[in-house]
């Protein structure tokens, strides 16, 4: 048997359209047309101008760039993450001020928020909407806009989510995304910037061609970077793109055929599902109660690791990271009880009914329950 990855890239095909004329044109580096489709069929897709960036780490360091973040300032940002949210921040030589979870969404938890921006004078905030569920953006916009302290919303995992009927980073003044090759969509290394306010866009551009001042000659007036990205890689994301909402529905379907059929093992839960936008799941992430499953997290990754099945822990906290000890931590538990029982599960979009009945089997084995009656491919998608 194959082995079964955490989540793999899902190619539709329709990307040798995009790819195969950069290549007869010639069109191979950092300029040229499924660049600039990229970045408008993006723009069409949230509702704001779009910047096609090396990675979803290069377009939040520009974003926070572009919010005036820089030496000695602070930062708020969610503990329960991935390091990539972070590590712009020390970049710009500020300092993040990490936040607890909420447990609807297991994103960032406003009246923590609210705790920080009263104690603190804090110059942006991150937010990150995990795993593919939006945070609950109506009250973490409500304190930035009474505090006057601007959002950066970090949809690297969440392209495709929803918040109140509207797509995630279409809200706040600066937006990234990632379509690193595990992503919903993928360009195998890329991200996209989008933000508010068009001359916002053409500057961090500009930033992101190493800040080439106009002029034959090679002047440079401001610091810039290499993070613009290639022709090539924009037509995989043109192509990519054109199945997002297929690739969503997917998702969800995996997601909800785990919860069904891990539903006669007792503590074994879904993550939530939070009322206030569609959640993609593109992870299928889990808590394990080892008390009420009589199984640990820890025992079904090593067994699944033994069928040559990949899973892993959810997120290890930031404020447990030895590369940010003793920074600025407001809660900490909700974070720290996640990363101790949740479990993400193989979620690719292109993973079989069989692949899935796999996992799901090694899981109710080691839980000593006898295997599922309905399989997997025979429940219908939930609408959480």
């Amino acid at each position: 048997m194959s082995r079964i990855y955490l989540s793999a890239p899902h190619m539709s095909g329709l990307e040798q359209e995009y790819v195969g004329e950069a290549f007869r044109s010639n069109w191979l580096s950092s300029v040229g047309p499924n660049i600039d489709g990229f970045e408008a069929e993006f723009e069409a897709l949230i509702g704001l101008p779009a910047v096609a960036l090396s990675s979803g780490t290069a377009a939040i360091h520009l974003g926070l760039r572009l919010l005036g973040v820089g030496p000695g300032d602070q930062v708020l940002c969610p503990s329960f993450t991935f390091v990539a949210s972070v590590n712009p921040v020390s970049y710009l030589g500020a300092t993040p001020v990490f936040v607890d979870s909420e447990t609807t969404s297991w994103n960032i938890d406003p009246n923590l928020i609210e705790d920080a921006l009263r104690e603190r004078k804090l110059k942006a905030i991150v937010v990150v909407h995990l795993f593919g569920q939006s945070a609950d953006l109506s009250a973490i916009r409500a304190l930035a806009e009474r505090y006057g302290v601007p959002l950066l919303e970090d949809c690297a995992e969440a392209l495709g989510a929803t918040h109140e009927g509207r797509p995630l980073g279409s809200s706040s003044p600066v937006s990234a995304f990632s379509f690193n090759g595990n992503k919903i969509i993928t360009t195998t290394g890329g991200g996209m910037l989008v933000t508010r306010d068009r001359k916002w866009a053409e500057l961090a551009r500009f930033w992101s061609t190493q800040a080439r001042d106009a002029g034959a000659a090679y002047s440079h007036s401001q610091l810039g970077y290499n993070y613009r990205m290639s022709n090539v890689l924009a037509g995989i994301g043109r192509g990519q793109l054109r199945v997002l909402e297929e690739r969503v529905q997917a998702r969800r379907r995996i997601a909800f055929a785990y919860r069904d059929g891990l539903a006669k093992v007792g503590g074994i839960s879904l993550m939530p599902q939070a009322s206030w936008g569609r959640h993609t799941n593109w992870l299928s992430c889990f808590t394990v109660d080892e008390r009420a499953a009589g199984i640990s997290r820890d025992a079904i990754i090593a067994a699944l690791a033994a069928q040559d099945i990949e899973a892993r822990p959810v997120w290890k906290p930031m404020h447990l990271q030895p590369l940010f000890e003793g920074a600025p931590i407001y809660g900490g538990a909700v974070a720290e009880g996640l990363f101790k029982r949740g479990i993400c599960l193989p979620s690719s979009s292109n993973l079989s009914s069989g692949e899935q009945q796999r996992v799901i089997d090694v899981i109710l084995e080691l839980a000593g329950a006898s295997p599922s009656a309905k399989r997997v491919g025979e429940q219908e998608v939930a609408h959480a």
